[in-house]
């Protein structure tokens, strides 16, 4: 079977520091699969090439079988691909409904549309009490859901996500991830990057760790919990 998502010994720069150095793996649809790894590992820099943000020095990204090399963002995006990037960056001096209805710029279908926002407020219940609210005023974890339904509306093949669970609450947190799982129960193929490496693999049917650029480790996620190595250096335990 075809992976949905390919990526062959990736190298990505800024300027002469090499930030990802030769990585390769897949992601196969209806799959979580999770990158790890401490700050400056080139997590987020594997997702910001995978969606068109910056381009590649070397190597080749193929998304359902279409090369990636030089599409624009824009054009990724309507190839079913949708980016939840770190820190969220939601508008805000939007209000919430405006949010969602930007993630499905790309789209005509007027009645599809608004049968995905009323998905997006199906998933995420607060943010329709806060429908008319300026994205702006809400909490970090409302904007973490509100980013989240912002991306579905593009209706992706693959969902990528980073680090959804970056400075929120252990209850908001929680809340994140159970969506992630219902989204996964769902069909919703999804690559995540997430600095809570447990409760990453948790839910991962792969993990990824990366170290300076590099992928040293792989398996599934059950695997990545409990070997030694990953138990050590991201979950913490002697």
């Amino acid at each position: 079977m075809t992976a949905l998502l390919d990526v062959k010994d990736l190298k990505v720069a800024y300027g002469k520091i090499e930030a990802v150095k030769g990585i390769s793996f897949t992601v196969d649809a209806g799959q979580v699969v999770t990158l790890i790894g401490t700050n400056g590992a080139g997590k987020t820099t594997t997702l910001r090439t995978i969606s068109g943000l910056l381009r590649p020095l070397a190597g080749s990204i193929s998304f359902a079988g279409v090369p990636l090399g030089s599409i624009p963002a824009h054009e990724i995006v309507a190839l079913g691909l949708a980016h939840s990037p770190e820190g969220r960056r939601v508008f805000p001096r939007l209000t919430v409904e405006e949010n969602l209805r930007l993630g499905a710029f790309l789209r005509e279908d007027v009645d599809g549309i608004d049968r995905d926002v009323a998905r997006a407020y199906a998933l995420f219940p607060v943010l329709e009490e806060r429908r008319a609210q300026a994205a702006g005023t809400l909490s970090g974890g409302e904007q973490q859901m509100l980013a989240m339904g912002r991306a579905l509306m593009s209706r992706p093949k693959l969902l990528m996500l980073d680090e959804p669970s970056m400075g929120l609450s252990p209850i908001m947190m929680q809340k994140i991830m159970a969506t992630i799982v219902e989204l996964k129960a769902l069909g919703t193929t999804i690559l995540l990057v997430e600095q809570n490496a447990r409760a990453a693999l948790s839910l991962a049917d792969r993990g990824y760790v990366m170290e300076t650029g590099r992928i040293v480790l792989s398996g599934s996620g059950a695997e990545l919990l409990h070997d030694e190595s990953v138990r050590k250096a991201y979950l913490g335990e002697d």
